[in-house]
């Protein structure tokens, strides 16, 4: 297992910052809830409002579940460039998933994938990503609240 520093993910920001800054989305759709922090700060870096986030489970806890569930779809009528955020592109299943229902729902969207790490076995490869992931990403902000139940 590796940790996954705020330290580091700062420093992977600015660098994915400066790599979409070229690209110039006017959206940053973050997947709820691994991409959330990394959409939040790409959003600041890149100066933008237009935030919005959309949910996924294809997990539970670290064991892999046999659907993929896509719900929460904000409106992107008005978007035509959308960077797709996530922690971690895995096996690339639920990103092909989004991609394809957003691509059926907006056909004149030009969606770019943004991460922090892949997996090189993953079936889609993410445009912008800073790091290989060969073993289980223990990240900052996956923390347990134990004084809550």
């Amino acid at each position: 297992m590796r940790y996954y520093s705020y330290d580091e993910f700062r420093v992977d920001v600015n660098k994915l910052a400066k790599e979409l800054k070229e690209y110039q989305p006017d959206v940053v759709l973050a997947v709820a809830r691994g991409g959330m922090t990394l959409g939040h700060f790409l959003a600041e870096a890149l100066e933008m409002r237009d935030l919005y986030a959309i949910n996924s489970i294809h997990y539970e806890e670290t064991r892999k579940l046999d659907t993929i569930n896509i719900f929460n779809i904000p409106d992107l009528s008005k978007a035509k460039k959308v960077v797709i955020v996530d922690d971690i592109i895995d096996s690339g299943e639920t990103m092909i998933e989004i991609k394809k229902i957003l691509q059926k729902k907006y056909p004149d969207l030009d969606l770019k994938v943004a991460s922090i790490y892949f997996k090189e076995k993953a079936l889609l490869r993410p445009d912008y990503a800073i790091r290989e992931a060969t073993e289980w990403i223990e990240f900052f902000w996956d923390f347990e609240i134990d004084n809550l139940k």
